[in-house]
């Protein structure tokens, strides 16, 4: 087997359970070597003096891929710091706190995917390896896995759980600007950890005051027996909604299993999630400090960037991929434009003030503040974003490709449309077009009414398509237009497109 399989975006990820195993203790035995190797090279240092903290969330296979990382560690003569469950999020912070400084970092985690599945996830202080680290470290496992490494390292444990729950804890007080012990007293919170790594979450609620009635799925299993643990999944969600509702509290959160993902639910049990917890988070950023820039990725919708700007705000859309948001925010910055939030519609979301670490569990923690504040005024944490203008209808359709240069399809597929655009007067191309091409049009006499973006998949044979109307049948009669430019083209399946335009 090719390891380069392994590879999805900047992880590593396969099947670690039952039949069609991939990913193997050995694998991650010499996934933990390769990277002390990597480490010297980067930072000059001896592998003696190279310390690598390793964390796993509650999937079943995680310990032992776990142990077989910190082995690996060892046998190529450095220090393995097994902090045992943790979050991903907390992972990268062990780099940067006083006490542990470690030169990387590896979470052994598929996030939201099946039981069986698990992945392998590597930082160092300047955040998450990029995908082509990840293949070359891949590579030169694959190329050593045979070696048998005499040098002796150390493997310990130590819990960072604590450390990283006394960090939330402090943003807390300071965003009350409180020192106060019990800072949420009087404010209700349910935690639905989905059996994934984060129930710890209510812990922290309850050490500052706060009730966690409502709570549930706190206790990690492996197996995720009550729902998948992703804050996308409609099923996920209508459980902490209903959590929320009977038991009467104020804010719901859910994380997905590794927590660098989360979604919230109102008092009234309306989930804050996809553009509604971007339009929250931007709300009271730039209610902080107008004028500045939000990144999201490019399915956000119309209504969003209306949002944004009516909060004194400036909404930049950009490739989907959460390091691809990520990695713009921070170059805006360097460049000068304030932009103090990278944020993809699917809950990951890095803040200029977290070190752009996507970490769901710190997102929470912001709007936990601000829901304590607007407890203290009378308020729900909702109303904040009750002027947000939300499409009618929409549409999330997926188009395969079937030719095997399928990055060439897609291309030629969008050269097309965007050809056709630009010669048609009723084709707006967006202004913002920074992935595939995304097309406005006037809907019963009102201008930019909905819109399409067609898109490639940075790594399947896929083309996302995402449509939204304000106005009831928009979303057909937008589908319809596109399928009328595309129906000749080879190579894609277009049945689900012509399905949803009403063609078959």
């Amino acid at each position: 087997m090719d390891w380069l399989m392994l590879k999805s975006g900047s992880d590593v990820r396969g099947t670690a359970v039952g039949e069609g195993t991939v990913l193997t203790e050995d694998i991650a035995k010499a996934l933990g070597t390769a990277f002390v190797k990597k480490l010297c090279v980067d930072k000059g240092k001896r592998a003696e003096d190279i310390t690598i903290s390793l964390g796993r969330d509650s999937r079943i296979s995680g310990p032992a891929l776990l142990k077989a990382a910190a082995e690996g560690i060892a046998t190529a003569g450095a220090k393995a710091i097994d902090f045992g469950m943790c979050t991903t999020p907390a992972m990268f912070m062990s780099t940067i706190t006083e006490g542990f400084l470690t030169d990387g970092a590896i979470m052994i985690t598929a996030s939201h995917h099946p039981w069986n599945k698990n992945g392998l996830k590597f930082f160092t202080n300047k955040g998450g390896l990029e995908g082509k680290e990840v293949a070359d470290l891949l590579t030169k496992a694959q190329a050593m896995q045979a070696e048998d490494p005499q040098e002796n390292g150390s493997i310990r444990q130590t819990p960072f759980l604590p450390v990283y729950m006394k960090q939330l804890a402090d943003r807390i007080r300071k965003g009350l600007g409180t020192t106060d012990e019990k800072p949420l007293k009087g404010l209700q919170v349910a935690v639905d950890a989905g059996n994934g790594a984060g129930g710890f979450y209510a812990d922290l609620m309850e050490s500052m005051g706060a009730s966690t009635k409502g709570s549930q799925f706190l206790n990690p299993d492996g197996y995720f027996p009550n729902h998948i643990p992703n804050p996308e999944n409609q099923d996920a969600m209508k459980s902490i909604q209903k959590a929320v509702l009977e038991s009467g509290a104020d804010v719901g959160v859910i994380f997905d299993a590794d927590c660098d993902r989360a979604a919230i639910v109102d008092g009234d049990g309306k989930a804050i999630n996809r553009n509604r917890l971007i339009a929250l988070i931007s709300a009271i950023l730039l209610e902080e400090e107008p004028g500045q820039t939000i990144v999201t990725d490019s399915v956000t919708s119309a209504g969003l960037a209306e949002f944004i700007s009516h909060c004194g705000g400036k909404h930049y859309r950009f490739k989907r991929g959460y390091r691809n948001v990520i990695d713009e925010a921070v170059r805006l910055n360097r460049e000068g434009e304030r932009c103090p939030l990278a944020i993809e519609t699917s809950g990951h979301a890095a803040l200029r003030e977290n070190h752009f670490l996507d970490d769901g569990m710190y997102l929470v923690t912001v709007l936990i503040i601000r829901a304590m504040q607007m407890k203290q005024q009378g308020k729900r944490l909702g109303s904040m974003i009750e002027d947000l203008n939300e499409p009618a209808e929409s549409a999330e359709i997926r188009l395969n490709i079937t030719e095997k240069e399928f990055r060439a399809v897609g291309e030629k597929t969008i050269a097309l449309v965007t050809e056709h655009a630009t010669a048609d007067p009723d084709w707006h191309i967006a202004p913002d077009n920074r992935e595939g091409i995304r097309i406005s049009f006037d809907i019963d006499g009102t201008k930019d009414a909905g819109w399409f973006l067609l898109r490639l998949s940075v790594h399947d044979p896929v083309m996302p398509l995402n449509a939204e109307s304000d106005i009831r049948g928009g979303v057909r009669e937008i589908l319809k237009k596109l399928y009328d430019v595309i129906r000749e083209c080879c190579g894609i399946d277009l049945t689900p497109l012509k399905q949803a335009a009403g063609e078959e």
